[in-house]
């Protein structure tokens, strides 16, 4: 795979705050800031193109911990206004435009519920979506432009810690001399006495536990120390929201099974999850070629 030249601009100088992203080549441009800045987004030249636009916030009762509003306008300027004072849950926006202004209102439509698909299909948020809007006809032209932009946009976004349109690239593959970038191996977690039986794969960023697994019904974790007890109190927490959107089916048996798959921060986090109890993730996951760990380390030279 190609690397990609994506240019960062904080506008502000500061971390957090207006942040540019471009691609080297790429006629899209995407402007991310904070609620709190919101006059200054409205300011910029990008609010007075047309595009899409993303509505995000932080909530820990949601898919992911994200909430995600997709929408597209020929008026940013008119549009954030009406979010403002119509819309509580957002704490952070993100406009998608086109440098040279060359993408008409049937082009965004189709951007639009292009991510509204995608979103749906990645589950990694909680859409406030009350509509799925309509694919605009698009000639078969106008349509490769766009799904070419749309790829570049799926690189951008989690780069400015979007990970609402991002899918998992698993290729379900044996390690073999030439391990790829990217993939892992299947790794496999057993716990016989609890009915734990789970899967997962390291692919993009994320270690993804994958539907089907068996995991805990319920999450009873205990602990002593005040930070295990945190600890402990998250993850229970993190199994139950997996039960409440419907990831975690619960069995008559009262084992659950995933009906979709999960994207954890860890093989320590997912294992965590899966059997209910503290888990160093890079011993307990193994493959036929070894640990998580082993497989982690390949290549390295150890002196």
């Amino acid at each position: 795979m190609s690397g990609k030249h994506i240019e960062l601009f904080l506008v502000d100088g500061v971390s957090g705050g207006l942040t540019t992203a471009e691609i080297a080549g790429w006629t899209g441009h995407v402007l991310a800031g904070p609620r709190a800045d919101l006059a200054s987004v409205l300011r910029r030249p990008e609010a007075s193109r047309n595009g899409c636009y993303l509505l995000l916030a932080d909530d820990d009762a949601a898919v992911g911990g994200t909430r995600c509003y997709v929408g597209k306008t020929e008026n940013f300027v008119d549009r954030m206004k009406q979010h403002e004072s119509k819309k509580v849950f957002w704490d952070k926006v993100v406009l998608i435009t086109s440098k040279d202004d060359g993408f008409n209102e049937g082009h965004w439509g189709y951007l639009e519920a292009s991510l509204v698909s995608i979103a749906k299909e990645a589950k990694r948020a909680s859409l406030e979506n009350t509509q799925t809007p309509q694919t605009r006809k698009l000639s078969e032209a106008q349509m490769s432009d766009m799904e070419a932009f749309l790829g570049q946009l799926q690189v951008v976004l989690p780069v400015l810690g979007v990970s609402t349109f991002k899918m998992r690239p698993v290729q379900k593959m044996l390690l073999d001399l030439e391990p790829s970038k990217t993939s892992s191996p299947i790794f496999s977690l057993v716990k016989e006495k609890r009915g734990v039986n789970a899967q997962a794969q390291l692919a993009g960023g994320d270690f993804t536990v994958l539907e089907g697994s068996l995991v805990v019904g319920t999450w009873s974790g205990s602990g002593r120390a005040e930070s295990t007890q945190r600890a402990y109190k998250a993850y229970k927490a993190h199994h139950e929201r997996l039960v409440a959107d419907g990831s975690i089916a619960l069995q008559e048996n009262g084992i659950g099974r995933l009906t979709r798959d999960v994207p954890f921060s860890s093989p320590s986090t997912a294992g965590a999850i899966v059997t209910g109890a503290s888990c160093n993730g890079r011993k307990a996951w193994t493959s036929e070629h070894g640990d998580f760990g082993t497989w982690e380390a390949r290549g390295i030279d150890r002196d």
